[in-house]
């Protein structure tokens, strides 16, 4: 895992060439080949170097974090053209992707936290220095400020229970019955993930994000909170499974009404992000039943949407490039001018509401599965959950696509190969990947 680490450091005085602007995509593509050939068969730690090692979870989202880090730079292509700052910005996404192989990596939960924290700084320059509206500051604040509430309470807790048990490893880890501690050290993931409640900084750190800060966020940073959740339940299943009823009525319940906000958007990137909102419900749920076909299923999903989620979020960039405008009353009747766009649209909104062949799809069946046997109550829940899921994938797609063409659009160019290559490495593993699903059970 070491020689993985160094090779990313190396890399960096060729991030500061702005020549070699492809040359540095190219190579995070060789790196996740790489990284292929280790493939994890097992769920036990393999690869240990130091203080680094993977089991199936970290590799899946060291291999997730290859992938969507590329295809950042793929889709940025107006930063290398207009020159703006594109040195920086490949600094920028390959900090970020060292501090996220770390977060994943570390068999130690100090180390864990240490990274967490690192991957926030260069989101948050990412958003701030290539976001497009002036309320990107404001968006930076709620994102930087959300996560470090929580996290204070988390870093005291962590020492504390070092201090009771005397290591922080990963399978060190032992039952610890506290309501407090769990509250402390959970917190912070609750945020990440985002719970309803304190969502709130998800919606507005996506809209004011460029393409590649949207990717990120939606691929990644979002994962975090699931990853570290399946990490630490370890401590917390006796109390776990007392007030854990709380947290999934609150994931449930808040889906179905970010599902019914996804209705009266306006905006189309905030329409995929409080979407991302409402997937991740389903995927803390999943979590809290505490039972395999939960973990399971969480992980499935929170890999499917890391691919779909950003594939939205790319094709909105392209749509906003265009036209210059993420309002749903100005794109309309895209059919008419991009009909090949348009079936990328369908096929990303087809997956969004887990169709097959997409990932999606085996993930919310092992959620359902993992939910109705904790208790048969949530299929009420979650029928109307799947339901309006399906309808506001719909709406996004029929309101962009149908309808009469905005006068307004004076010039208009057509798709690039770049784009339909860059949709096409989103939706390929999306639904590929469900032929090889027994691999990613856990």
């Amino acid at each position: 895992m070491m020689k993985f680490l160094f090779m990313m450091i190396f890399m960096i005085p060729l991030s500061l060439k702005i020549k070699l602007y492809w040359l540095n995509q190219w190579i995070y593509f060789i790196i996740f080949i790489i990284f292929i050939f280790n493939f994890s068969f097992n769920y036990l730690f393999m690869n240990i170097s130091y203080f680094l090692g993977c089991d199936l979870l970290s590799y899946m989202m060291i291999l997730l974090t290859f992938w969507i880090c590329s295809l950042m730079i793929m889709a940025s292509q107006k930063i290398y053209i207009t020159k703006f700052f594109s040195d920086l910005f490949l600094f920028m996404i390959l900090m970020l992707m060292i501090s996220l192989y770390c977060t994943f990596s570390t068999m130690n939960l100090l180390g864990f936290y240490l990274f967490f924290e690192m991957s926030l700084i260069p989101t948050l320059i990412l958003i701030i220095g290539w976001g497009y509206q002036p309320e990107r500051i404001q968006a930076g604040v709620y994102l930087l400020f959300y996560t470090m509430l929580a996290s204070l309470p988390m870093m005291i807790s962590i020492f504390y229970y070092y201090y009771i048990m005397n290591s922080l490893d990963y399978y060190y880890f032992m039952n610890l019955n506290s309501l407090l501690l769990y509250l402390s050290m959970n917190m912070v993931f609750f945020i990440k993930m985002p719970m309803y409640f304190v969502h709130l900084w998800l919606p507005k750190a996506h809209v004011e994000a460029p393409v590649s800060g949207s990717m990120i966020l939606a691929g990644i940073m979002l994962k975090l909170g699931g990853y570290g959740l399946m990490r630490v339940m370890k401590i917390f299943i006796e109390i776990g499974l007392k007030i854990n009823f709380y947290f999934i009525i609150i994931s449930l319940v808040g889906g179905l009404i970010i599902s019914l906000m996804c209705l009266r958007q306006m905006d189309i990137k905030s329409l995929i992000a409080y979407s991302s909102v409402s997937h991740m419900g389903l995927v803390l749920s999943g979590i809290m039943t505490m039972n395999y076909w939960g973990l399971s299923g969480s992980f499935l999903m929170m890999i499917a949407h890391g691919l779909c989620s950003s594939g939205l979020f790319c094709l909105a960039n392209m749509n906003y490039e265009r036209l210059m405008s993420r309002s749903l009353f100005l794109n309309k009747g895209l059919i008419n001018l991009m009909p090949s766009l348009s079936m990328w649209w369908f096929l990303f909104s087809a997956c969004n509401m887990s169709s097959p062949p997409s990932l999606n799809l085996i993930g919310e069946i092992f959620l359902i599965n993992s939910l109705m046997s904790w208790n048969f109550l949530s299929m009420f829940m979650l029928m109307f959950l799947l339901f309006f899921s399906a309808v506001y994938s719909l709406y996004l797609y029929s309101f962009t696509q149908h309808g009469k063409i905005y006068l307004g659009l004076i010039s208009f160019k057509s798709g690039m190969v770049r784009e339909y290559l860059l949709l096409m490495l989103h939706w390929l593993p999306l639904n590929i990947l469900i032929l090889k699903s027994e691999f990613l059970i856990i």
